[in-house]
């Protein structure tokens, strides 16, 4: 759609419908811009005792009308185009994830070629990857199948071999899935749709192994050589498949649909598209965070190249046990100013697992949910950057035998000395009690690397942002600086480490007033300079020695930068960040840094310290 299309909707009302609570915006054209007029929520209503997402749709619909004394709908229905009258909308768009959202099987030769490949187009279009088969991965034949017909997912990936290779190792994999005769997730009479991206010359023996039991589609190969990755045409198909057989038999989205401009779109998918365009209009490289209760999903665009990957069992209320198990002992008590026995801290962990909603209501409390959401991001951004590499096999003998003998290495394509912009969202970002909250965990879990700018979004609405791009690109982009995306500030943070006290950096700021700020940045800083949202300045640094601010070691650096709610940061603790071995000096330098950033109360952390001896010890 053309850019100027935009232009043609006074008012688009933008749908998010999730696994808990359905959230609407509502956007209007004035004067020259385009703002949010509203917003509001209800439960999502598609499981039982209602089994229509209708029910939670037009509850929310109905808040909105008396939020913003908007006539909305006629009836149960939506009214659309709007009217003379001015009630109603002139478009509406929408995005989903309820009932688990989009859950697909990826089947592929190669664990680490195409496999990996099939994974990255179903996780970039919004799906969730419930397991991959490869023919590499030391399951036995009886066990593939027997996975791939009790995982019950909407839909299956098949990929393999690149055009003019060996047919009979795809055929086997495909015969896998006609074994199986899987049935999909929702609407049993339905048969499971199959997407096909393999080597072209096996289309016809796939289609036979496969049979007629199963809705076959056939696209482009996604590895058509060992150098390339084609993956648009299979995300479109997964696309088009969530809305024709996905979305089709949930109970009530096909008013939905009928009520929708566009297709519905994953929610994950969304909030893809407007990463991929930030990074576009910017010419910058994004990592986006989205943590949520269950899972977590990292963004990433570098070097124009996207990719998504869903940590399924990182939360921070129905998955919190699992990223306790996962860290390593130790892992969240270095996060925490406060001396804390870790039979006490599994307890509370345990205890928020079983209460999910509970909120943090002490200061302790909320200590201890913020160190567990440092190393929640930390891990799911550690997977993702496992996942975001560049295309592996490469250099490898191109028979599938010898490429078994060999070890693929693929490099990685989210370096942190190359990230310019970190965006996060989600309640325990979004939620957090002070903007130098949400900034000072997304910092320590990712450690990023030179300049980076640090957003977080304000009020959940990246995905309905996304799916009002589809039709009206450049309301998405307003809406997108201006109301949903809040600037923390910026980070200085020179990488390597060194003895504390030793110089990384000669650094000199010129503000827009022409007031001059010249400094030092030593090993074990970190300090907060005031620099407003809007507000701009330009800086030079001389990394010393090794120490390197994005350019290389020694380089210096020239740039524009922009302030935000916390300021300009600079960050002196060295990458990677490292702890005092002392108990008693590592919670003293804890509670400096949250100190420096204003993260919490002073005078709430001094008195817990007093009660607590923590001064004392």
């Amino acid at each position: 759609m053309a850019e100027t299309e935009g232009s043609a909707y006074g008012s688009i009302l933008a749908v998010d419908v999730g696994s808990t609570m359905t959230k609407l915006i509502m956007i209007e054209r004035r004067a020259d811009e385009y703002r949010v007029s509203g917003r509001s929520e209800a439960k999502t209503t598609v499981e039982a005792p209602h089994e229509d997402v209708m029910v939670g749709l037009r509850a929310s619909v109905r808040r909105m009308e008396d939020l913003t004394s908007h006539k909305l709908l006629d009836g149960d229905n939506l009214i659309i185009p709007r009217r003379t009258d001015g009630s109603g909308v002139d478009a509406m768009v929408a995005t989903s994830s309820a009932g688990g959202g989009l859950q697909m099987m990826c089947v592929g030769l190669m664990r680490a070629l195409t496999a990996e490949s099939a994974e990255r187009a179903a996780l970039g279009a919004g799906a969730i990857v419930m397991d991959v088969v490869a023919a590499d991965d030391s399951r036995t034949v009886v066990e593939r199948v027997h996975l791939l017909r009790n995982q019950r997912p909407d839909m299956i990936l098949v990929a393999g071999g690149t055009d003019e290779g060996n047919v009979s190792h795809v055929a086997a994999m495909a015969e896998y899935v006609g074994s199986a005769k899987s049935k999909p997730r929702l609407g049993e009479q339905y048969q499971m749709p199959v997407i096909y991206a393999g080597n072209t010359k096996a289309r016809d023996v796939v289609a036979h192994m496969i049979g007629d039991e199963m809705d076959l589609h056939v696209v482009n190969n996604i590895r058509p050589t060992l150098e390339e990755e084609v993956l648009e045409p299979v995300r479109d198909k997964i696309g088009e498949l969530f809305l024709d057989h996905v979305m089709a038999h949930a109970p009530g989205y096909r008013t939905l649909l009928d009520w929708s401009d566009r297709r519905i779109q994953p929610t994950p998918a969304a909030v893809g598209q407007m990463m991929r365009l930030m990074a576009k209009d910017y010419d910058v490289n994004v990592v986006g965070l989205d943590i949520g209760g269950a899972t977590t999903d990292v963004f990433s665009v570098m070097g124009g190249v996207f990719n998504r990957s869903v940590s399924a069992n990182l939360g921070m209320s129905y998955s919190i046990a699992n990223v306790f198990n996962e860290c390593p002992k130790g892992n969240i008590d270095r996060w925490l100013p406060i001396d804390i026995e870790e039979r006490d801290l599994r307890n509370w962990v345990y205890n928020k697992a079983i209460r999910p909603t509970t909120l943090p209501i002490t200061l302790p409390d909320l200590l201890i949910e913020q160190a567990i959401g440092r190393e929640a991001l930390r891990l799911a951004f550690e997977e993702h950057r496992e996942l975001a590499v560049g295309l592996k096999g490469i250099e490898m003998d191109r028979t599938f035998d010898h490429a078994l003998d060999q070890t693929p290495s693929g490099e990685a394509l989210v370096n942190l000395n190359e990230i310019d912009v970190v965006i996060g969202s989600g309640g325990l970002l979004s939620h957090a009690p002070r903007r130098s909250q949400a900034l000072a965990m997304m910092l320590d879990s990712l450690q990023p690397e030179g300049l980076v700018r640090l957003y977080v979004d304000n009020m959940f609405m990246i995905p309905h942002i996304g799916a009002v791009a589809e039709i009206a690109p450049e309301a998405a982009r307003e809406i997108f600086l201006r109301d949903c995306l809040v600037p923390l500030g910026t980070v200085i943070a020179p990488g390597g480490t060194g003895r504390t006290g030793t110089p990384m950096a000669e650094m000199k700021m010129v503000r827009e007033n022409g007031e001059e700020i010249s400094t030092v940045i030593r090993v074990g800083d970190l300090e907060v300079v005031s620099l407003a949202g809007d507000e701009t300045a330009e800086v030079q640094l001389h990394p010393r020695g090794s120490f390197d601010m994005g350019d290389g070691p020694g380089v210096r650096v020239r740039a524009q930068i922009r302030g935000g709610e916390v300021g300009l940061i600079i960050d002196g603790r060295g990458r990677p960040l490292r702890f005092p071995r002392n108990e008693r000096r590592r919670r003293e330098s804890v509670m400096t840094w949250l100190e420096r950033l204003d993260a919490y109360p002073a005078d709430l952390m001094h008195e817990y310290a007093v009660l607590h001896g923590e001064e004392d010890k």
